[in-house]
């Protein structure tokens, strides 16, 4: 129905949009919205998202969550803790920056490397 109404590309992009409700809603409400919209004959994912919360209010909860409640598969551990981002701003806003009192570079090497021949160019 999707390609149909909206064209094969267009209409991809919107069940995939669909899909990625279950992000954010239970998967019974996002059924319950994907029925709603077929019965309405729509593909739009405002439709299914709107009526996937009307769902969730419906049966009492809250129409979104970040995550599914139980877990319906067997447990796995996690996978191995990544690293905390830290930001330097504060760090580099905190004072200014020492002055470098390194030597400028030479360039008068790079300039002989400029001047050489290849061997295999001639």
């Amino acid at each position: 129905m999707a390609n149909q109404q909206l064209g094969e590309s267009e209409g991809a992009k919107a069940l995939v949009r669909i899909l990625l409700l279950h992000r954010h809603q239970q998967h019974a409400d996002v059924i319950a919205g994907l029925r709603a919209a077929v019965e309405l004959r729509s593909c739009s994912e405002d439709v299914v998202a709107l009526e996937a919360r009307k769902a969730a209010q419906a049966a009492g909860r809250t129409p979104t969550v970040t995550a599914d409640p139980a877990p319906s598969g067997p447990f796995e551990p996690p996978g191995p803790q990544l690293p905390q981002v830290s930001h330097l701003t504060a760090h580099r806003l905190a004072g200014p920056l020492p002055e470098d009192a390194r030597p400028l570079p030479r360039l008068e090497q790079w300039d002989e490397l400029l001047h050489l021949r290849r061997k295999d160019s001639s």
